[in-house]
């Protein structure tokens, strides 16, 4: 579904990508582990188009993304929720699904939203409060929620489970696998490494910009250096 070659990217002068290659197979999860500084959310954002990129192909279900900017790709089944959620704070929460659905103005949104409601059903319980009010977990849920809103046939999950408690933690990673289950594939980055190795098919670990090591999530989790270095074990 999604194809990564040689992918190079910059801020000014200082490459923080550094030929990146990645496949991901329709309907798999896969996660992209790596300390702070690795280029994980720059990944994302090149392939989501906020980011451009230098050098490389990206290419998704056989189409050239690199003439898309940011709003074709969605169109096209690409959607992202982002790294530090954000969402539209003084707006209520079904006003942030709605914006999360603005290209698909027809009889199914509603549809859309109660799916996303059986997600996450304390959002309903919370659908016309502001967003700004919400506990973090929850704003969690809404940003993921907002952008299953989008239809996307493959979604980028930039550290969903940062700073939430570890039975969010856990709720958000289930319905990560309710997603795969309802055929959407997945791109997950993650600094809790066991638990995304846990619901990934697989995984790359980058290193400063590089694809250090790659493989089946299962064979990760057993690696020494990964046990190590992001396992704790």
């Amino acid at each position: 579904m999604l194809k990564v070659e040689g992918l190079r990217a910059r801020y000014g002068r200082i490459e923080v990508l550094h030929g990146i290659d990645l496949e991901i197979a329709s309907g798999e999860i896969v996660c992209v582990l790596g300390a702070n500084g690795a280029g994980k959310t720059t990944l994302l954002r090149c392939l989501s188009g906020v980011q451009p990129i230098a050098a490389g192909k990206i290419t998704f279900r056989g189409e050239d993304l690199r003439p898309l900017p940011a709003h074709r790709r969605l169109a096209r089944g690409l959607a992202q929720s982002p790294e530090g959620r954000q969402i539209f704070t003084n707006l209520t929460v079904e006003e942030n699904l709605r914006l999360g659905a603005w290209l698909h103005a027809d009889d199914r949104v509603q549809t859309d939203m109660d799916h996303a409601f059986t997600l996450f059903p304390v959002l309903k319980q919370k659908r016309a409060q502001a967003a700004g009010g919400l506990s973090g977990g929850q704003q969690q849920m809404l940003a993921i929620a907002r952008a299953l809103m989008g239809r996307p046939s493959c979604l980028l999950l930039d550290e969903p489970s940062m700073g939430l408690a570890p039975i969010l933690v856990d709720q958000i990673f289930d319905v990560v696998r309710q997603m795969k289950a309802l055929g959407v594939t997945v791109l997950l980055v993650e600094q809790n490494a066991y638990g995304a190795l846990r619901i990934a098919d697989r995984g790359y670990v980058l290193e400063t910009g590089h694809v250090a090591l790659s493989g089946p999530a299962a064979g990760l989790i057993e690696n020494p250096r990964i046990r190590e270095a992001y396992l704790g074990l």
